[in-house]
């Protein structure tokens, strides 16, 4: 059995966008009884927030599209993270910057967007997933929504992935 992949989504303080995606990608993993084939985490470039728990309209976004959240908000620590993780799927071009900047290997970071078929190849030019914490429930929705196809393309991919480097051992 290979190792599970390490996956870990980033955004600025844990709290809003990487949360809500770590909780899509473990639900979209459940329903299609792969989440033992990955890790999963999340975590901040910012320190904020450290310690406490997700925003209440992301847990609230989740819960209203029956998505569980267990989420305690951490910062990248990059020189662990680094070594320990397999892919950092950040939410915009700062967290992008910022993340390389720490001294995590550009091979190892996306932008969530990336994964979309319509922007896959754009790397850092990818859309960025835009930031509800300022917003409205409908901002959070639509980070939702735009998450939820990053999180069903990235699994897509991964497997496939996964599946080609499979074959070519064979």
């Amino acid at each position: 059995m290979p190792q599970p992949l390490r996956v870990m989504f980033v955004c600025l303080g844990n709290i809003c966008r990487s949360p809500m995606a770590e909780a899509i990608f473990v639900d979209r993993l459940n329903k299609r009884s792969l989440s033992d084939r990955f890790v999963v985490d999340s975590c901040g470039t910012g320190h904020w927030h450290v310690g406490g728990p997700a925003d209440e309209r992301t847990i609230r976004t989740l819960q209203d599209r029956s998505v569980k959240i267990d989420h305690v908000a951490r910062q990248l620590n990059a020189r662990a993270d680094a070594n320990e993780w397999d892919l950092f799927v950040v939410m915009d071009s700062m967290n992008y910057r910022n993340v390389l900047a720490a001294g995590v290997p550009r091979e190892k970071v996306r932008m969530a967007m990336s994964f979309v078929p319509a922007y896959r190849g754009l790397a850092e030019q990818a859309p960025a997933v835009p930031d509800p914490y300022e917003g409205t429930m409908e901002d959070f929705g639509a980070v939702y929504d735009m998450l939820g196809d990053a999180c069903d393309a990235m699994i897509d991919e991964l497997l496939a992935n996964a599946s080609a480097t499979t074959g070519a051992r064979s």
